[in-house]
């Protein structure tokens, strides 16, 4: 008889995982338009050594991506899918979220000559084509393991102990981790001189996902993957549930313990930024396990306090490029100001509607509320008619 404290099939949905996808990327949202220099500290990445929350919200996504690959790939093989065509899938959607995120940095000028080619979209795509072939390939736990080593020992070596050509070696010549002469940097001016995130800047060229940096960011995608792999195991949920939080709890000593000599840092994802950030999105996730799995939130009238975050789930990237998107547009409309120039609609409704609240911290957290708010309506639009855009 089939014991039944053990979880469902494996390769039926996982609620759990779609709730913390709707949560990560409404707060992306939330983050990126969070009504400017008079938002909370928390409210802000980090300027370069260091941690805030904001920084934990783009690992957490591509922590889920991996989790994801794992279901999606087993429901598609379940079904009858060949390897040989999930791979090709994967290839193919990865690189329509490459050319999406190129679209979103030139929006709406599309300036070529200093058009951004990294960004957000890109190293999703990156991240998801790498562990998904990979897991085509083998899908054993042990194999993630030694690939998450490699790329976290690799990168600290790469970046500590490779000199930097024309500047010396880290910590002798420089200062271990300059925010401009360090080997991710170098490279990304080598491939990519005036198309990066801070071309023009001072002397700090740089990218903030560049290119080597993909290497441990692949280490976050692989602790989403072997989650996944955990919880896809025939264990009785409340046994999944602390392994979930022994996991967290291990990724973050390791972490900040490594931070003593490999600093947290989200512009270079760092080594230790990645199990510190992984840790966090363990603990989000054994928080989200424990009550909808295991507590049975997400069935009968408990699956209500659930639905906003099923909303921005079910079509996250969607919701992505219609909050990244949307400002350009709005950016281009135009009102008279007082000063007999002209404000483009953002900033009048930010003049006339959220300034008139006295603290600036709750202004520019209203802001950024009824921003994502708003790009909540078209995905929940899609949500009620059923339609999940897939790409």
């Amino acid at each position: 008889m089939t014991n039944p404290s053990l979880a469902p099939t494996p390769v039926q949905r996982l609620l759990s995982l779609d709730v913390l996808r709707g949560i990560t990327i409404a707060f992306m949202i939330m983050v990126n338009n969070n009504g400017g220099s008079g938002s909370w500290g928390f409210m802000n990445h980090a300027d370069w050594n260091g941690l805030t929350p904001t920084d934990l919200v783009f690992p957490t996504f591509v922590f889920v991506v991996g989790a994801s690959v794992v279901y999606a790939f087993e429901a598609r093989l379940a079904r009858g899918a060949t390897r040989a065509a999930l791979a090709w899938h994967t290839i193919k959607r990865a690189a329509v979220l490459f050319l999406l995120g190129v679209v979103v940095n030139g929006f709406p000028f599309f300036e070529l000559e200093h058009l951004r080619i990294y960004g957000v979209l890109q190293r999703i795509a990156i991240c998801y084509l790498v562990v998904g072939l990979f897991y085509l390939v083998d899908r054993r736990a042990s194999t993630k393991i030694i690939a998450l080593v490699v790329a976290l020992v690799g990168y600290f070596v790469l970046l500590r102990w490779v000199p930097v050509p024309g500047a010396g070696m880290p910590g002798r010549d420089f200062p271990f981790m300059d925010k401009a002469l360090n080997l991710t940097s170098w490279i990304d001016r080598l491939l990519m001189p005036h198309h990066l995130y801070l071309d023009g800047v001072s002397h700090n060229l740089r990218d903030p996902e560049g290119l080597l940096s993909d290497l441990p960011a692949v280490g976050t995608a692989l602790l989403g993957m072997l989650a996944a792999l955990w919880l896809r195991g025939q264990r009785a949920v409340p046994t999944k549930t602390l392994g979930l939080a022994v996991g967290a709890l291990a990724c973050l000593g390791s972490g900040y313990l490594w931070s003593v000599w490999f600093p947290l840092n989200k512009n270079l994802w760092t080594s230790s930024f990645v199990l510190v950030a992984g840790g966090w999105s363990l603990t989000v996730l054994t928080l989200a396990y424990f009550t909808v799995e295991q507590m049975g939130w997400g069935k009968g009238s408990g699956k209500r306090w659930l639905y906003p975050w099923l909303v921005f789930g079910s079509n996250a990237i969607t919701a992505y490029m219609f909050s990244e998107l949307m400002p350009g547009i709005l950016w281009r409309i135009k009102f008279p100001s007082a000063d007999g120039k002209s404000i483009d609609l953002l900033a009048w409704l930010y003049v006339h509607v959220f300034d008139h609240i006295p603290n600036p911290g709750w202004a520019a957290f209203a802001f950024s509320f009824s921003f994502t708010a708003f790009c909540f309506l078209p995905v929940w639009v899609l949500y009620r008619k059923r339609i999940f855009v897939k790409v």
